[in-house]
C-alpha cells in the first residue's frame, strides 16, 4: 500500500505534541531547581552541619576565660588493731579544686577565634550554596541547550523524511532514478549520529542536575527534565561599580578575609605563652567521717584525728625561658597567616580580570546574535525554496543537501549563542557575588 506523507507527518507531530505534553507536565522549572538544590543538596547540607559544629569549636575557645572546677571523692574501708577501737572501720573523704583566670593574654584572643570559627563555618556554607547552585544553573541550561538541539535534528529529520517520501514517488512516477532516492535516505540517516550526540548530551545534564539538587538516583529513580527555553536577553553591566561590588560581596572573599583573621588570632594565642599568667585558686578537704592517723605520741587525742580544710589564694605563672617549643608553634602561625595574605591579594586581583573577560564575552555573543539571527531567517527560506524546487525536479540532491547543512549549522550557532550568553549571566552573577539572578531587571538579586 502506498503511504501518503502528509498523513505521516500529521502523525509525527501529533506524537511529538503528546510526548512533550506528558513530558511539562513533570518538568521543573529553574526556580523550583534552586529551591531543591538548597533543600535536599548533599554539599550544602554537610556544610549545615559543620556551622552547627562550629558553634561547639566557639564554646571550646571561650572556655579559657571561665572559671574551671573539679571534685575528687575517696571512699573505703580502714582495718587494724587499736585500744578501744573497732577492727575495721569506713572512712571517706572529698576534695574540691576551683580556678578561675584573672588575667591570661590569650583569653581575648581566644574568644575572638571562637567568633571568627563561627563566621568561617558561615561563610563556607555561603561558598557551598554558590558552587551548588551555579552548578544547577549550568546543568539546566545544558539540558535546555541539548534538549533544544535534538529538537532541531528531529524537525530536520522530518524535513529530510518529506524529502525520501517526494523522491520515492517521482521514482514510482518515473520522474527520478534510483540514485536520486538513494541520495535522500542517505541525507536522511547521516542526521541520525548527531542526534544521538545530544540526546545523550541531554541525559548527562539530566544526571547532573539530578545529582546538584539531591534527588535519589536509584534503578525507581524518575529524573525530572527542565522547563523553558533558552532565551537571549541584553545583558549591559556598569564594570567598574560591579568589580567594587564583588570585591565587597563575594563569599570566598569574606571566606579569605576571615583566614586571614583566623591565622593572626591563632597567632595572639600562642604569643600569649609569653606573657604572664595570674589566677585565683581555691581547693578544700571535706572529712565527713573521722579518720584515725598513727599516732606520733602526743598525750592529746586530738592529735591523730584528720580534720577538713580550706585553702585560697592567687597562683602566678611566666615562662621566663622559651627552648623552642613555642617560639616554633608561633613562627608556624605567622607563616601560614601570611600565606593566607598572599592568596587574598591574589583573589582580589583576579576579581577584576575575571569580569573583564566575562564582560569582553558578552559584548562579543551579542554581536555574534545578532549576526546569526539574519543569517537563520535566509537559510531558512533558501531550504523552504530549495525543497520545493527538488520536488519539481528543478534542483539536485547537492543542492538540497547543501542548504539543509547550512540551515542547520547556523540555527545550531544560534542556539549555542543563546546558551553562551544564559552561561556567562549566570558567571557574572557568580563573579560579582550576586549569587544568582533570573529576571531580566538586574536589581532583582536572590540571597
Amino acid at each position: 500500500m502506498k503511504r501518503n506523507p502528509m498523513c505521516r507527518s500529521i502523525a509525527l507531530v501529533a506524537m511529538a505534541l503528546f510526548i512533550s505534553d506528558a513530558a511539562k507536565l513533570s518538568a521543573i522549572s529553574l526556580d523550583a531547581a534552586l529551591a531543591k538544590t538548597l533543600e535536599k543538596n548533599p554539599v550544602i547540607l554537610q556544610a549545615k552541619i559543620a556551622l552547627e559544629q562550629a558553634a561547639g569549636r566557639r564554646l571550646v575557645f571561650r572556655s579559657t576565660s571561665l572559671p574551671d572546677a573539679k571534685i575528687q571523692g575517696l571512699a573505703g574501708i580502714q582495718g587494724g588493731k587499736r585500744a578501744g577501737q573497732p577492727d575495721t572501720q569506713p572512712f571517706g573523704f572529698g576534695r574540691g579544686f576551683f580556678t578561675q583566670p584573672l588575667f591570661d593574654a590569650a583569653v581575648p584572643a581566644s574568644r575572638r577565634r571562637g567568633n571568627i570559627e563561627v563566621l568561617l563555618a558561615q561563610q563556607r556554607l555561603n561558598v557551598a550554596i554558590v558552587e551548588q547552585l551555579h552548578a544547577t544553573r549550568i546543568a539546566f541550561y545544558s539540558a535546555l541547550f541539548n534538549d533544544s538541539l535534538r529538537e532541531l535534528g528531529e524537525a530536520q529529520r522530518q524535513r529530510l523524511e518529506q524529502n525520501v517520501d517526494t523522491q520515492a514517488e517521482r521514482y514510482l512516477a518515473g520522474q527520478a532514478d534510483r540514485g536520486a532516492m538513494a541520495s535522500a535516505r542517505l541525507l536522511e540517516r547521516e542526521l541520525n549520529p548527531r542526534i544521538e550526540e545530544v540526546r545523550r548530551g541531554y541525559h548527562g545534564a539530566l544526571l547532573t542536575l539530578a545529582i546538584c539538587m539531591g534527588d535519589d538516583l536509584g534503578p525507581a529513580a524518575n529524573i525530572v527534565p527542565p522547563d523553558g527555553e533558552l532565551k537571549f536577553a541584553t545583558a549591559h553591566y556598569d564594570l567598574q561599580s560591579e568589580t567594587a561590588a564583588a570585591l565587597a560581596q563575594r563569599p570566598d572573599l569574606k571566606l579569605a578575609r576571615l583566614l586571614v583573621r583566623a591565622a593572626a588570632e591563632d597567632q595572639r594565642i600562642m604569643e600569649a605563652v609569653y606573657y604572664p599568667a595570674l589566677d585565683a585558686t581555691f581547693s578544700g578537704t571535706y572529712i565527713p567521717v573521722t579518720v584515725q592517723s598513727a599516732n606520733g605520741g602526743g598525750p592529746r587525742r586530738s592529735d591523730d584525728i584528720i580534720s577538713s580544710e580550706a585553702t585560697a589564694g592567687l597562683a602566678y605563672t611566666w615562662r621566663v625561658v622559651d627552648n623552642g617549643k613555642v617560639g616554633g608553634q608561633v613562627a608556624r602561625a605567622q607563616a601560614i597567616r601570611e600565606m593566607n595574605e598572599i592568596s587574598l591579594r591574589q583573589l582580589e586581583t583576579n576579581v577584576s580580570l575575571e569580569l573583564k573577560r566575562i564582560h569582553n564575552n558578552l559584548h562579543a555573543i551579542e554581536g555574534r546574535w545578532k549576526s546569526l539571527s539574519a543569517a537563520v531567517t535566509s537559510a531558512e527560506q533558501n531550504v523552504t525554496v530549495v525543497q520545493r524546487t527538488l520536488a519539481e525536479g528543478l534542483s539536485s540532491q547537492l543542492e538540497f543537501r547543501t542548504a539543509e547543512s547550512s540551515f542547520l549549522e547556523t540555527k545550531s550557532a544560534l542556539l549555542s549563542a543563546a546558551y553562551q550568553q544564559n552561561v556567562a549571566r549566570a558567571e557574572w552573577d557568580r563573579a560579582t557575588g550576586r549569587y544568582f539572578q533570573f529576571s531580566e531587571d538586574t536589581a532583582g538579586n536572590l540571597h
